[in-house]
């Protein structure tokens, strides 16, 4: 692993303009998402879920994706606390270490060679399968993103908008020592953002699939 972490992203890995995302300064004790992101209207029950409390060594961002599929489609992917690696192509393996699937399982995942990362333990922190919420906090491993916890969530989107999926993931992370509150979100949410349009390939998939052959995708 290097020494330094250099967390600007390159121009070939950013995300994508329809992915969103909004910084929230470290000294801000509680960080309260945006209601409104652009077109898609995140509703006041989803946002709650992205409320932060921050510590003055702390970065917040969130990233919103539309995906032109169903909820239990998107959500068919995003549950498998024990397969992140289906969709978040940074990641080369995973293995439960400890539980069974429910809050409070350990995974450790090993990231692909390039990152300035070797591995990760994290715990499954939330797991709704009622309202579509997902989190996770790493504890352990082999990198320099500190108290990182992740929250994702899945609405349906606005009719009026044509259907389908709005994914909102938000994150706090310590900003690693030698580097700023930017570089971080800047860095985080590339990878973040790289996950969710690798999310809506896979889920926009199948939903075509499960289209053509007059089936209803898994919701779970």
């Amino acid at each position: 692993m290097p020494a330094a972490l250099h967390l600007t992203p390159s121009p070939a890995t950013a995300a994508p303009p329809s992915v969103y995302q909004y910084k929230h300064p470290a000294d801000c004790r509680h960080v309260p998402f945006l209601l409104q992101a652009r077109d898609h209207a995140v509703p006041e029950y989803v946002a709650r879920h992205h409320t932060r409390a921050l510590r003055p060594n702390q970065c917040s961002s969130a990233v919103v994706r539309r995906i032109d599929a169903p909820v239990p489609a998107v959500w068919s992917v995003v549950r498998r606390f024990d397969n992140p690696q289906a969709y978040k192509h940074f990641l080369r393996s995973c293995r439960v270490i400890q539980g069974d699937g429910g809050v409070g399982t350990l995974r450790e995942v090993r990231v692909v060679s390039g990152m300035p990362a070797g591995s990760s333990t994290e715990r499954l922190e939330i797991l709704d399968e009622e309202r579509h919420v997902i989190s996770f906090s790493v504890v352990g491993g082999d990198h320099r993103l500190r108290n990182y916890r992740s929250v994702t969530t899945l609405h349906p989107a606005a009719a009026g908008g044509g259907g389908g999926t709005v994914v909102v993931e938000s994150y706090v992370v310590d900003v690693p020592p030698g580097n700023t509150e930017e570089d971080t979100c800047s860095f985080v949410d590339t990878i973040v953002g790289c996950n969710l349009q690798s999310l809506a390939r896979i889920a926009e998939s199948m939903a075509a699939a499960a289209g053509k052959n007059n089936i209803t995708p898994p919701s779970s």
